[in-house]
């Protein structure tokens, strides 16, 4: 969330860095709140002033005799006001937070303004788009090869949700090995997390309460399943205050996750793009605050490193204030080459968060030099989706005979094999 005092003090700033969201996000009533709370607090604080004056005046036995039963009076008059204030106060203290909750993360001055994709800034392209006749889809390339199980996928839970054949199966296990493990050469420590979480674990990373739609929730434990790993590793330290010796704190995790996708009925209703549950394997970074744009250049580029160690092309874009998630204060997205579609799609989103994770999920460090604990920054990205990559390997090694090559980097994890064949054929090694 954003700090309270910011918004007090800049208010107009703050509502000019919303507007170029594109949300109809406003501070106003939150500002018109707060200043509800403050006023209440000096009134209470008078009120109290007055209280400790009687008390004293009984105390050192000074109260004038005359007197002693109008202070009295007053005083249990005093009482019964403050009472009356300190709940007023509660019920305001949860409509600020609720306010607060709802107020997404001010976008960074280097972010372009615009209203959404058509608004995002192509920063780099890698790899050489494959020429390719007549590219099939990689829904049609992995039910000829036995690797997508759609229709069983739905039999056993509904739409979006797909069955791994053998060698997919094979292969999705593949990629999350060689992921983690390339990953942690990086300098990542891996983490393998519950994929239930509690609530304050989606409030403190931002889904909660605004996303509520679009999680699977345990209804009767008041638990939910993970979106994403994010979720679960940036709340390890919540609530804690770390050293500042022991930052940047990098770490890699493999979950499933698990996602309604509410809002995007009618998207990508065929493959295997947007499933309900998928695999993915996500970066996190805590450091401190100086070094977060830093950081999310070296993240950016971690994620960047499985597609070029499985020569697969694809493009990084800054996105614009429009397009940014919730939380994000600024956002690359990697997107990889599909050539049926014949367009780069999103394959990792790496965002720097600034505090406001860390606000929510009160993360904080002590600084070097012994001063005040700090809120410290968060970043994430996808490191990546491995449904997505796996998708991507099908289409962009795909043969005119109906095989697909493997990459190079990912043989070793799978003994050797170099091709994937139709399954009225056999697999070649």
């Amino acid at each position: 969330m954003l700090d309270l005092k910011l918004i007090r003090e800049n208010a107009a700033e703050v509502e000019k860095a919303l507007a170029r969201r594109n949300g109809q996000f406003s501070v106003a009533e939150l500002v018109k709140v707060d200043q509800r709370f403050r006023d209440l607090q000096t009134q209470w604080e008078l009120l109290n002033q007055r209280t400790n004056e009687i008390s004293e005046l009984f105390k050192t036995g000074k109260a004038d005799k005359s007197q002693i039963e109008q202070l009295r009076a007053e005083s249990k008059e005093l009482k019964g006001k403050r009472e009356e204030i300190e709940k007023e106060k509660v019920a305001l203290e949860e409509e600020l937070d609720s306010l607060r909750l709802g107020i997404p993360n001010l976008p960074h001055d280097s972010v372009p303004d615009g209203k959404d994709e058509t608004g995002n800034v192509e920063i780099k392209t890698w790899g050489k788009i494959p020429a390719i006749s007549n590219p099939k889809h990689h829904w049609e390339l992995g039910t000829e090869l036995d690797v997508f199980d759609f229709e069983r996928g739905v039999k056993i839970a509904e739409s979006r949700f797909t069955v791994l054949m053998e060698m997919g199966a094979k292969m999705e296990r593949a990629l999350m090995n060689f992921m983690l493990d390339l990953h942690s050469k990086r300098g990542y420590r891996e983490v393998f997390p519950p994929i239930l979480v509690n609530r304050d674990c989606l409030i403190g990373t931002g889904q909660l309460p605004k996303f509520g739609e679009d999680l699977y929730k345990c209804a009767e434990d008041d638990l939910f399943l993970v979106p994403t790993a994010e979720v679960p590793v940036t709340n390890l330290y919540r609530d804690e205050i770390l050293e500042e010796e022991q930052l940047t704190i990098n770490h890699c995790a493999y979950t499933p996750n698990f996602r309604r996708e509410a809002g995007a009925a009618g998207k990508d209703t065929r493959g295997y793009i947007r499933q309900h549950q998928f695999n993915k394997v996500e970066l996190v970074k805590f450091c401190v605050p100086e070094k977060s744009f830093d950081e999310l250049e070296a993240l950016t580029l971690d994620a960047e490193a499985i597609l070029e160690a499985l020569e697969l092309p694809y493009r990084r874009a800054l996105l614009c204030a429009g397009d940014m998630g919730f939380t994000s204060q600024k956002t690359f997205d990697i997107e990889v080459w599909f050539p049926a579609q014949d367009k780069y799609r999103e394959i990792s989103s790496c965002s720097n968060f600034g505090d406001y994770q860390a606000r929510r999920a009160n993360l904080r460090y002590r600084p070097a030099d012994g001063g005040k604990p700090r809120f410290l920054h968060t970043l994430n990205g996808s490191g990546l989706a491995i449904g997505r990559t796996l998708a991507a390997i099908l289409e962009n090694y795909q043969q005119t005979d109906g095989s697909v090559k493997i990459p190079k980097a990912l043989q070793p994890y799978l003994g050797g094999l170099t091709e994937l064949r139709p399954k009225k054929d056999s697999v070649k090694v």
